[in-house]
């Protein structure tokens, strides 16, 4: 799978887009952030797979601003699945 996106979970509400871009820059170029802030999670997209692969290893776990951070790959939505019954 050529994955470049990362799903952020777990992230403290006063973590900025720069503070992840900034973290996950040591394992490559980080091409787009996006923090959900009222959700406290958001997405990291990396120019690479490999360099995605290499931040998820590395920051899954990692305390950032007092909270363990849960790094994952982003797993897109086949056609006609329902996204009501995912959030159950």
């Amino acid at each position: 799978m050529n994955n470049k996106r990362l799903f952020v979970d777990n992230i403290d509400y006063a973590v900025t887009p720069g503070d992840l871009e900034k973290l996950f820059s040591h394992y490559g170029e980080v091409r787009d952030v996006n923090i959900i802030e009222v959700r406290g999670f958001g997405f990291v997209e990396m120019s690479s797979s490999p360099q995605a692969q290499k931040a998820r290893n590395a920051l899954n776990g990692f305390k950032l601003e007092g909270r363990n951070i849960k790094v994952n790959n982003v797993i897109p939505l086949r056609r006609g699945v329902n996204k009501r019954a995912l959030a159950s």
